[in-house]
């Protein structure tokens, strides 16, 4: 099997082929720290994660490095509208981060530089490309002269006429007066007096946007190129533009061999924005009950290049998706012994090529997913025998490697049932589940759903799924 990844730095689909094989380097453009992850970033780490996964599982040592945007306009704007301080916004957000991630199943990646910890390689990268006659200084900004680097635009596809909206690096508008081109970018942005600085030789400031990403890559793979840039298609313009820009012009290299971009989400056919009213954060998502791989296996369902259209019908189908996923995922932890399943070596490796080929097309997920329903679909019905009591036959022992099979090709796509409980209770158990959910009875009498909803998620945390009746009672199973 030959991975091939749409580069859209060609605009095609090409074999990815390492620099340094087995070793692959991976830089994926993290969150600006200034609010919670919405969908739109499920999206992408879920996505990215299933690489990562698929590369190792392919036998590649992979090094994923994604970093934090922690010093940023928008960050300072919250920090004062709070009455607060720029770290107390950062890392609660960071927490709030790594709890979803968590609870999504997406690998930690191997280091999270920031980019105020990373100040030195920043301010040298700037120096680097002043002596190259690229960047120039003004009241205290440094900006990239755009026209001094080699085929600005080759990554976006647009050229300097249409680029003079949205290139600046995030300044306001009266920065515009400064720059000897409509385009040019800010690497070094002067600070305010009330705002937070560092000091620098073009005097207290911080970094702009683009320079980060360009420095965290130099300073975590010590090299100038690596295999994988990853991000959201909203990041081709202007950030990785940028990137390019100026990477290439202070080593002469190229910064990544490969750019990969998912697609946006959109919610119910239109662009998720605030402004809309239909921004959706993760936690919001996984506070009214929604199943984590539930909503993992609800992105994995579309291509990654595609839109992806969220609306509530859709998470239905995918809770359902995941509930018949997770019944035969833990079968063998549930009746294994009593099946008598215990060669590990036993796989259908028939599906393993099928599910490689899919993944091997660009990444294609759904596909991938397919394999894995395919496996599921007589393990569901052996197990939901069993569950009504029904006997061992001759013929469900055969069905050993097909378990084994999903098992660990669910694992590559990151859907993992967590250890199977027993349906059975220990003593008082239900006891306390009873008392929690009049908790919740009462709660939604008195309309108080934030509640709600909060001891739904609790429970579900616990391995305890809720069924509300249309008679008003709601029953519990245990996963």
């Amino acid at each position: 099997m030959v991975l091939r990844l749409h580069n859209t730095l060609t605009g095609c689909q090409e074999v990815f082929t390492p620099r340094q094989p087995p070793a692959v380097s991976i830089y994926c453009c993290g969150v600006t720290v200034y609010d919670a992850c919405h969908l739109g970033h499920a999206r992408s780490y879920i996505v990215w994660d299933v690489l990562r996964r698929y590369l190792r599982w392919q036998g590649f040592t992979v090094r994923f490095i994604q970093n934090f945007t922690d010093i940023d306009d928008k960050i300072i704007r919250r920090a004062q509208a709070e009455g607060s301080s720029v770290e107390v916004v950062t890392e609660r957000n960071i927490a709030g981060f790594f709890a979803e991630m968590d609870a999504l199943n997406i690998l930690r990646a191997d280091n999270y530089p920031r980019a105020t910890r990373c100040l030195g390689q920043i301010q040298a990268m700037i120096t680097r490309l002043e002596a190259k006659g690229a960047a120039y200084s003004a009241d205290g900004d440094v900006y990239f002269a755009v026209m001094k680097a080699h085929q600005y635009g080759k990554l976006s596809g647009r050229d300097l006429q249409q680029q003079q909206e949205g290139a600046s690096g995030r300044l306001a508008a009266d920065d515009t007066d400064r720059k000897c081109h409509p385009s040019d970018f800010a690497l070094w942005k002067r600070s305010r007096p009330d705002e937070p600085g560092y000091p620098s030789p073009w005097g207290r400031g911080r970094p702009g946007w683009h320079i980060e990403c360009s420095a965290m890559v130099h300073e975590a793979f010590g090299g100038d190129t690596i295999d994988l840039h990853l991000g959201g298609a909203d990041l081709i313009f202007p950030h990785h533009e940028n990137e390019i820009a100026q990477s290439e012009t202070a080593t002469g290299r190229p910064l990544a061999n490969f750019w990969l971009h998912n697609g946006m989400v959109n919610v119910d056919a239109a662009k998720m924005s605030k402004s809309l009213g239909n921004f959706t954060t993760i936690q919001a998502l996984l506070d009214e009950g929604i199943h984590p791989m539930a909503l993992r296996l609800f992105v994995l369902q579309a291509h990654y290049r595609k839109p992806l259209d969220f609306t509530r019908e859709a998470m239905v189908a995918a809770t359902s998706g995941w509930e018949g996923l997770q019944v035969a995922l833990q079968l063998g932890e549930r009746h294994g012994a009593r099946l008598g399943w215990c060669d590990t070596r036993q796989r259908c490796l028939d599906q393993h090529e099928v599910f490689a080929s899919a993944l091997d097309d660009d990444l294609n997920s759904s596909g991938a997913l397919a394999v894995l329903f395919v496996l599921a679909r007589p393990l569901r019905a052996l197990a939901r025998r069993l569950q009504r009591g029904g006997e061992v036959t001759a013929r469900d022992p055969g069905l050993e490697g097909s378990w084994r099979s999903l098992v660990e090709l669910a694992g590559v796509l990151g859907l993992e049932a967590g250890t199977a409980t027993e349906t059975t209770s220990v003593p008082g158990d239900e006891a306390i589940i009873a008392a929690t959910l009049e908790e919740r009875r009462v709660a939604r009498q008195n309309r108080d759903f934030a509640t709600a909803d909060r001891i739904r998620a609790q429970l579900l945390s616990q391995g305890i799924t809720l069924v509300d009746r249309p008679d008003g009672t709601t029953h519990w199973l245990r996963a």
